[in-house]
């Protein structure tokens, strides 16, 4: 659980500054869950530059609660939280000064988004709040007011735990946390994950990640995980002591997170493959005969004009569908047939199977799949650029998504190769309600 703060301060010397205005949003990695934002009688001057930055002068704070009695509310909401904050030092100092006059040893874990953007947004022209959030496409109001400064950092913050893809936030605050033995069910530990699809994370009592898997319905799988009696589903059940989670709205997104981050972090129950998840090919190109002829081959390599598939009966499927869909005549598929009807009649054969591929292939492509996001006005995007996937993010549905520079801006990296292209190809063939954008420079 994190509490996203901001505050406004008077300005002054070193530790006699005061609180005069403050935001804090409780946030549990997926939504806000409570808030506070208060003006506050700091019962000291603003300092000049002070309130032409903020707008906040001494009149606007006179009948404002001072901040002794504001003091229970902020202990509240932040029990058990991680503080985070952009420059965290200087708020939690500041907040730390203010409960020390009232004779309260106030303590949290904080985490600082501009270390963590250093970290994970490393080619960022500069780390300030403004500027980082302006090149990211963050929408920003209130400037250098409290709230309005906490929810671009709220924002920002979300942005990063997506960046995050080795998930060291996550683990480094779970194994902070103090962790308690299982309920006798084990059917505690699901009743807060939400029946949506995501990737979800299975931790042991430090915190590490000993099993990832993804599906539409993060509650129903993992509560499965907990009741079955298989000898995998015993070791589960024996080692975890934490279940986090992360939302995609998009199943395609699920599918390569859990890919990619299985194979970045090897979790030790997890069967992670090692080889190609593809065993046969099909080869849309002429092989140095004037018609292109579809035939499936036993076959681990991704060239060019090939597409992959996990079985021969997948392939054949395939066959049949576009042979359907673009007409296809039976010369597609075998040497001895060759279409001499009439003219051209080659040459239009090869059409439809290049039409076929063009479709379902992603080579030389630059695109955007767009697809449900994790939210009501959200959409998730994932971004391919010369056929090869670059990485995926969310955008609110008002956001420029044509623009391949924008969307490289807030994308959070992946690693494309042979299994991703093969992974986005495969579900492209079974689903027709992805969005494709053709991107512009």
């Amino acid at each position: 659980m994190y509490a996203i703060l901001d505050i406004e301060s008077t300005g002054g010397k070193y530790n006699e500054e005061g609180i005069m205005e403050i935001a804090i949003h409780k946030f549990d990695g997926h939504k806000v869950v409570d808030q506070f934002i208060c003006l506050i009688n700091p019962e000291r001057e603003i300092q000049p530059f002070v309130a032409k930055l903020t707008g906040i002068n001494n009149t606007m704070l006179r009948s404002a609660p001072k901040f002794h009695e504001v003091a229970k509310r902020i202990v509240e909401i932040t029990e058990g939280t991680v503080l985070v904050a952009h420059n965290a030092q200087f708020d939690y100092r500041i907040l730390r000064t203010e409960f020390r006059r009232l004779g309260y040893d106030f303590q949290r874990k904080t985490l600082c988004t501009v270390d963590l953007s250093k970290q994970l947004i490393p080619d960022a022209e500069s780390h300030s709040l403004g500027k980082l959030a302006r090149s990211l496409g963050i929408p920003m109001s209130d400037r250098h007011r409290a709230n309005g400064d906490a929810l671009a950092t709220l924002k920002l913050f979300k942005l990063l735990l997506a960046k995050d893809s080795d998930k060291k936030i996550m683990t480094e605050v779970i194994r902070e946390e103090t962790h308690g033995e299982l309920s006798p069910t084990q059917l505690d530990m699901v009743t807060s994950l939400p029946s949506s699809t995501g990737v979800y994370y299975l931790h042991d009592k430090d915190g590490e990640i000993i099993f990832i898997g993804k599906s539409k319905d993060i509650k129903k799988r993992v509560n499965q995980h907990f009741t079955t009696v298989s000898n995998q589903a015993r070791k589960l059940q024996k080692i975890t002591k934490r279940v986090s989670y992360e939302a995609t709205g998009s199943e395609l997104l699920a599918i390569l997170k859990e890919y990619q981050e299985q194979k970045r972090n090897r979790p030790k129950l997890n069967n992670v493959p090692k080889k190609k998840l593809f065993s046969h090919t099909i080869d849309f190109s002429l092989n140095g005969s004037a018609h292109i002829v579809l035939k499936i081959k036993n076959d681990k390599e991704l060239s060019e004009n090939k597409m992959g598939f996990s079985s021969p009966s997948s392939a054949h499927n395939f066959l049949n569908k576009i042979t359907s869909e673009f007409e296809l005549c039976s010369c597609s598929f075998d040497t001895k047939k060759e279409c001499i009807e009439e003219s051209g009649a080659i040459e239009i054969c090869n059409e439809k199977v290049n039409t076929a591929f063009e479709k379902y292939s992603l080579e030389g492509k630059n695109i955007a799949l767009l697809d449900q996001g994790r939210e009501t006005g959200e959409r998730s995007f994932i971004l391919i650029k010369n056929g090869q996937l670059q990485g995926f993010g969310f955008v609110e549905l008002n956001h420029q998504i044509n623009n391949i520079h924008i969307l490289e801006s807030i994308m959070t990296p992946m690693q494309g190769d042979e299994n991703t292209k093969f992974i986005i190809e495969s579900y492209l063939r079974k689903n027709n309600r992805l969005k494709s954008i053709p991107l512009t420079n």
